[in-house]
This record gives C-alpha cells, structure tokens and sequence, in this order.
C-alpha cells in the first residue's frame, strides 16, 4: 500500500499566550505534539510570517507549521510556505478545529470546502482544495450565537483531556498516513469512534 507523501503539515490557531489554550488552537497543539514526537523545533521564519519546525516522519522529512498571520489570514502563511517548499495540495495537511464534532473526535479527509471555518476559507483562497484536512472536534455550543465565544475560550478539564487523547490519536495515524495510506489511516483513527452529532436546535 503507496503512502501519501507529506511535505508540510500546518494547524491553525492564533499567536499569543492569550489564545494559547483556547479551542481555536487546537491546530496549534497537534503541530506540536508531532514536533514533540518527532524531534522538531519551531523557529520563527519572518519570510512566511509562522513558525516552522523540521521534522522527519514516517521515514519522510516533513515541515510543520503554525501560521502567525492570525486565523482568518492562515492561507497568506500556509501559500508562503508551500510555495518555497514547493509543496503541492496533496503533500499538505491542515489541522483545524471543528465545532460539528464532540471533543475526543479526529477526522481524517481530502478535499472538500471550507464548512465555515475561517481559518480554511483563507487556506482554500491560496491552496488547491486537494490538501487533506484533520478535523479536531471542540463540541459546538447550545446557542448557535456563541460560536465566536465557544472557539476563543478555553475547553473544560474533561473537554481538554479528550481533545488532547484525539491529538495523541491523530499524531499516531499521521505516521500511517505517510506510511501506508490513507485507508489504513482512516481506518485507525475513525474505527470504533463514530461521533455524535448535536441536535440542530430551533
């Protein structure tokens, strides 16, 4: 079975220690869970306005990145970095967080639109929308208002624990993914965890 053969990995989020725990950056986190793995250090690049870390996965060399342009402008950064690494659609991954998944639920897929994220409006206003998407679940609020305040505050205790185990699990199938596939990654991360949806609320 072929792997797919990643260049660049990117997560979404804000800079700031004012976001850094917020659910908005659980892009952020993934990143760094894969340099913390895979022996990379970020280092701020002023060329492409993020931070980049090199790292080698799966047996492939593979640059993480955390765009430091703010969410809504992640594809100025992301379109950067794949142009001078010459990094095509399906060499990337973008990791984001989703409010249609409950904490504790990563979804692993190619292609597609953006679903409102901001942050992968932008990316798809400068990258191909071939590149493969990791969807973290945050859980979306009771009142369809709050979306803005549900993404920017911070997860509960228990929220948080899931979302990290989600991490831990996706970071597992990003090794499969370049190993052996997409099929045998999803099969790994989506088996056994089939999320619940919320109820659409009147």
């Amino acid at each position: 079975m072929s792997g797919v053969p990643l260049k660049l990995i990117v997560g979404l989020g804000n800079p700031g220690e004012e976001y850094a725990r917020t659910r908005h950056n659980v892009g952020f986190w993934f990143v760094d869970e894969l340099a913390r793995r895979h022996g990379g250090a970020f280092r701020f690049e002023s060329r492409h306005h993020a931070e980049l870390a090199r790292s080698h996965i799966g047996g492939a060399e593979v640059w993480l990145a955390k765009p430091l342009t703010y969410m809504n402008r992640s594809g100025e950064a992301a379109g950067s970095i794949a142009r001078f690494y010459k990094a095509t659609a399906d060499e990337i991954l973008i990791a984001y967080d989703d409010l249609d998944f409950p904490p504790g639920t990563a979804r692993l897929k190619q292609g597609g639109g953006h679903a409102g994220h901001n942050g992968m409006r932008d990316i798809l206003a400068h990258l191909d929308e071939a590149v493969w998407r990791l969807r973290l679940g945050i859980g979306r609020p009771t009142a369809q208002s709050a979306g803005t305040d549900r993404v920017l505050g911070r997860p509960s205790a228990t929220d948080e624990r899931l979302i990290r185990e989600a991490i831990a699990a996706a970071a597992d199938a990003t090794v499969v993914l370049i190993e052996r596939g997409a099929g045998a990654a999803m099969q790994q991360l989506h088996a056994g965890n089939e999320p619940t949806l919320p109820e659409s609320k009147a």
